[in-house]
């Protein structure tokens, strides 16, 4: 476990370092908690510009927004996080790390074709 948010870190650090840390950052989705979890359900975020609504893996929303590029403060939790540019990984101060839930692909399945005669 220690190993993971060590490896986060260091993705965030680089994306902080580096151009793309500016660009914005599309959080709108399902997230499930990797570190430092209160359930085992899943995280939602829904954002609409800078604003968004969250409800963490206990079940419990708050309201948050952008306060800074690649930084988000959740008012009823009293407590920020930062994410990365694409979205992908939110941690926040109290040691939680959301991942984002990347749905796979829908397979697409072809039927023989039937002749006629």
């Amino acid at each position: 476990m220690k190993y993971s948010v060590v490896a986060v870190a260091a993705v965030l650090g680089a994306f902080a370092a580096s151009p793309a840390h500016a660009q914005w950052a599309d959080l709108n989705g399902q997230y499930r908690c990797v570190e430092n979890c209160l359930g085992p359900s899943y995280a939602f975020i829904t954002q609409t510009g800078w604003e968004m609504n969250l409800v963490n893996e206990g079940g419990m929303p708050s309201r948050a927004w952008v306060d800074y590029p690649g930084h988000l403060w959740a008012e009823n939790w009293g407590e920020g996080a930062v994410f990365s540019p694409d979205g992908l990984i939110v941690q926040f101060d109290n040691g939680s790390v959301w991942q984002r839930v990347i749905p796979a692909p829908v397979a697409q399945v072809r039927l023989p074709v039937r002749s006629r005669y």
